[in-house]
């Protein structure tokens, strides 16, 4: 535990249990996300779905790396994970991304991986607000991933035909953003 990290959270005015609650719950949806981002990529199959899949690779390695680099900061301010894996994934702060019923659809696969990162966006703007000016660390940590799900976001919208986003996939590097918090 970091005393003087949670003191000077705490004198900023910043509701420490708050933060560690999102912290937990945004590592938790990672976490969750990483698992079903497994299930998903490994459908996106034919013609349609095998120009999808290095870009659900992608996402799905950098949501682990975004769960690797919470962690830390949970536990410097005295938060910690749950014990149950069971527990962990349902406070997720994000619905589960699960397979859609139809499972070649690569569409409705698009829609629920939009979807997973949309939620994250949200999340992560939302802790950004909270601790700008306030807690130094936990918000670059936070605005390093927000940037990540920001192109995940875009990446699946422009497969989605939703409008272009001038971000290109990453070639030999994942997590550009956060790499300096797994270190």
């Amino acid at each position: 535990m970091a005393k003087v990290s949670q003191e000077m959270v705490k004198k900023s005015g910043v509701n420490l249990d708050e933060l560690i609650d999102l912290l937990v719950r945004n590592a938790g949806a990672e976490l969750t996300t990483y698992y079903y981002y497994t299930i998903l990529r490994f459908n996106l199959i034919d013609i349609e779905g095998e120009g999808i899949k290095e870009i659900a690779e992608t996402a799905r390695i950098e949501d682990r790396n975004h769960f690797e680099a919470l962690v830390p900061r949970i536990y410097e301010l005295g938060g910690k994970l749950p014990e149950s894996m069971v527990d962990f994934h349902n406070l997720s702060a994000c619905p589960p991304a699960k397979l859609p019923k139809n499972s070649r659809d690569v569409r409705a696969i698009l829609k629920v991986l939009v979807e997973a990162e949309r939620c994250a966006v949200r999340g992560y703007t939302h802790i950004c607000d909270i601790t700008a000016g306030k807690d130094h660390r936990t918000y670059d940590l936070a605005l390093a991933i927000l940037n990540e799900e920001i192109e995940h976001e875009s990446w699946f919208s422009e497969f989605l035909g939703e409008e272009p986003s001038g971000h290109f996939l990453r070639r030999g590097e994942t997590s550009p953003f956060v790499s300096k918090f797994l270190r």
